[in-house]
């Protein structure tokens, strides 16, 4: 077995490919022998230690996985041989991992490992922002930045199959397009300084009732420019590099709120039960379909990273482990 392993030294620098011997699961884990794994921005920050998660070094980086069950441990809930996703909070750019169960869930047969590794954080991120913190609504005009991205294009998915009217912004004509093809109403290049002044036109002077936003920066202080009186800016992430500092007096004349996005299977068991429950019926209702084109083998995580980190992807970026379209 071989893995991927983030030494002492920090950045792709530290990268090294190397075998391993796999380990038995405890109690409440299994060792699920991995067929596909998603690339998340997190995992950049994560190897460049300027995540808030700081696992000790060395360490096998990685957050989703999709595959196939091969060992269990006492009073298991799954079986042997069980196609499942899951979050780990690292250890997934490997052919085998260990995985907490109450972080899994069966994969259906029809749905792919590439398409299943899209879903523990990215989507379920979206369903925690958009659903359950934003408290998205039938009609609600909801503005996604980088919706070409992963955790973005399941924002205009997930927004769409609740029937929201989608703004959706990114840097180039082939994002924009991709996203429009996904569900956006609208597309808006936030590489025009006055985008937000467009989107404020789009609503009619109104402004957008949920601002989804993994970017941060500019692009999320410009962001309280065009929320509608009562909207909310849900803080998804910092893709920018930039940590915004919003302008409160924006938040106060419109009586607008700004959230962090942010949920881990600790604390939030329950309601992730719930969601994950709902985001499988949106699937196999054929209402979201990750876009998972991007493709490379393990053996290419740095030409993979090398993507994520220059923005040149679209959708979800996916290793496959074998074969990940089994």
């Amino acid at each position: 077995m071989k893995h991927w392993i983030a030494g002492e030294k920090l950045g792709q620098a530290g990268l090294n490919f190397g075998a391993f011997k796999p380990e038995a699961p405890a109690i409440g884990e299994m060792r699920v022998e991995v067929r596909a794994a998603a690339l998340n921005f997190s995992d950049l920050l994560m190897i460049e230690d300027k995540y808030q998660i700081k696992p000790e070094r060395p360490f096998v980086p990685g957050q989703e996985v999709a595959g196939i069950v091969s060992a269990i441990g006492a009073s298991s809930k799954f079986k042997i041989g069980d196609r499942v996703a899951s979050k780990v909070n690292w250890g997934g750019f490997s052919q085998s991992t260990i995985v907490r169960e109450d972080t899994a869930f069966r994969l259906p047969d029809h749905i792919s490992f590439a398409d299943g590794a899209a879903l523990p954080v990215a989507y379920m991120t979206a369903m925690v922002g958009l659903c359950e913190l934003g408290k998205l609504s039938p009609g609600d005009v909801v503005l996604v930045h980088a919706a070409a991205g992963g955790v973005g294009l399941a924002a205009v998915q997930i927004a769409k199959a609740n029937g929201a009217e989608i703004i959706a912004t990114a840097s180039s004509a082939a994002k924009l397009t991709l996203a429009k093809l996904h569900g956006a109403d609208h597309t808006v290049s936030y590489a025009s300084t006055d985008w937000f002044k467009q989107v404020k036109a789009l609503t009619n002077g109104r402004g957008v009732d949920l601002i989804f936003d993994p970017v941060g920066g500019q692009i999320g202080t410009d962001s309280l420019r065009c929320i509608a009186r009562d909207g909310k800016l849900l803080i998804v992430g910092f893709a920018s590099g930039e940590i915004q500092k919003l302008p409160a007096n924006r938040l106060l004349l419109k009586r607008a709120a700004a959230q962090g996005v942010y949920w881990s299977h600790d604390e939030d068991a329950e309601m992730l039960d719930r969601l994950t429950q709902r985001l499988l019926i949106m699937l196999e209702a054929g209402h979201i379909k990750p876009h998972t084109n991007t493709t490379y083998s393990l053996e290419q995580l740095p030409e993979a990273l090398t993507a994520l980190s220059n923005r040149s992807s679209r959708g979800k970026i996916i290793l496959t482990v074998g074969d990940g379209n089994e």
